[in-house]
């Protein structure tokens, strides 16, 4: 399913007083995530996340800091650079990817619409003076996948097509 040379980043951004988070809700699975994505062959994991920021969210930003370097556990997971960002400029814009962007209180997520691991890494990213983080990916198994399918069949569904390249973005 996942390539094993594939890696991932995403970026977080926190309002002033770090107590609201910016996630941005996807139109292939519509669950809220933060903003991320895949690195092109050619690119930096610092330049793919400042990409996809622009990309997902509309807003121009700058790396603050790497949080964590999150090592792959299993076939449904990558190796992930995470980093915290800050608004240079733009403004919130919806794109092919992004069905609604939002902030959330760090303590109220929507935790029933948000796969694991990111309740996790935006719990790993709060601390501002943290040294960087290198960890295995955490609440990504196949049981969970399975708990999940259960309880989401629609959504564990088309996330399993995403992971196999096929991607069905809703119109909205």
């Amino acid at each position: 399913m996942s390539n094993p040379h594939r890696q991932a980043v995403y970026g977080i951004l926190f309002d002033e007083d770090r107590k609201n988070v910016l996630l941005i809700q996807r139109r292939d699975i519509p669950v809220w995530v933060l903003p991320g994505g895949g690195v092109d062959p050619s690119e930096s994991p610092e330049k793919a996340t400042i990409r996809e920021m622009l990309e997902e969210t509309g807003y121009q930003v700058e790396i603050l800091r790497k949080v964590a370097e999150y090592l792959p556990v299993n076939k449904l997971t990558e190796f992930t650079h995470f980093y915290e960002v800050k608004i240079l400029s733009g403004r919130p814009s919806k794109g092919s990817e992004t069905k609604n962007i939002r902030f959330f209180s760090v303590i109220e997520l929507p935790r029933s619409l948000m796969p694991p691991p990111f309740a996790a890494w935006i719990a790993d990213a709060l601390p501002p003076g943290r040294p960087m983080l290198t960890k295995k990916v955490e609440g990504v198994s196949y049981w969970i996948l399975l708990k999940l399918l259960i309880l989401h069949p629609i959504l564990v569904g088309r996330f399993l097509l995403t992971k196999m390249g096929i991607h069905i973005n809703s119109k909205d």
